[in-house]
């Protein structure tokens, strides 16, 4: 029987998979062959609703998540990151990318996940993507002296490929507790799974450019945020460059309103 914790951590973990919705009590149930249909009584193969993989990612976040409760620092949260086993991606990661940056900015640029040159250094955004990334802080008179840069995942998926909900919803405890303890005013989600992945939602980077949305860091702050499209992405797509150009013109604007241009 499992205990009320075991099961709503079991929830909590369906629902940062978007999994909305239940189509039975059970999972699968067939019935075994007979040979004489009239005399043979039916027997259901009951195959558990859960699967191990399912239960160890759910224990994962809850894990994670009691981790960063005991730590109020960066560099405590970095221990805690590279010690954590919770995820398999480390298992083919050279190196955890935690971030880069001044970890006292009010300003703070998140992508998805490490790439193959941030795996091998072990640094983020230094790359392509990072040297484009860069380019556009210097065009709004930033650097990464007064911003601060990391990824939803500390580790590089396999070939670059997308995270899974699994693996994003194991490593945001992770990063929900960078932003706490950094406290920005302003959060520059770079690309989809990164703004998707800190607001819950499923919306295209589209949709959500350019629109001053609010992530709630904890009951005492607030964040506005921002999205646009990632780095990689503009590489890929040079055509929406004048886009991503005029989300960071809002950002500056914003910043110079209310004061916060970095010296």
């Amino acid at each position: 029987m499992k205990s009320i914790d075991d099961i709503k951590a079991l929830l909590d973990f369906y629902i940062l998979a978007g999994v909305d919705e239940t189509c039975g009590t059970v999972a699968y149930a067939a019935q075994t062959p007979v040979k004489t249909p009239i005399i043979a009584k039916e027997q259901a193969v009951i195959r558990p609703a859960t699967s191990h993989l399912a239960l160890a990612a759910t224990q994962a976040v809850k894990n994670a998540a009691e981790l960063c409760n005991s730590v109020s620092t960066i560099e405590e949260l970095r221990s805690v990151i590279e010690n954590f086993d919770g995820c398999t991606l480390k298992n083919t990661a050279a190196h955890t990318v935690i971030g880069d940056g001044n970890p006292n900015a009010k300003i703070v640029f998140i992508g998805e996940a490490p790439g193959a040159e941030e795996d091998m250094i072990g640094r983020a955004f230094v790359g392509r993507s990072g040297k484009l990334l860069d380019k556009m802080l210097a065009s709004i008179g930033l650097d990464r002296t007064c911003c601060y840069i990391c990824n939803i995942l500390p580790w590089r998926p396999p070939g670059n490929r997308s995270p899974s909900d699994a693996e994003i919803a194991v490593c945001l405890p992770f990063l929900k507790k960078q932003l706490e303890i950094i406290s920005p005013d302003y959060i520059v989600a770079l690309g989809a799974v990164a703004v998707n992945s800190l607001l819950g939602n499923a919306d295209t980077i589209s949709k959500l450019r350019g629109k001053w949305l609010e992530y709630e860091i904890s009951e005492k702050k607030k964040a506005q945020i921002i999205a646009t499209y990632h780095p990689a992405y503009i590489l890929r797509t040079p055509a929406q460059k004048a886009k991503v150009w005029s989300d960071f013109l809002r950002l500056k604007k914003a910043m110079n309103e209310n004061n916060q241009q970095p010296e």
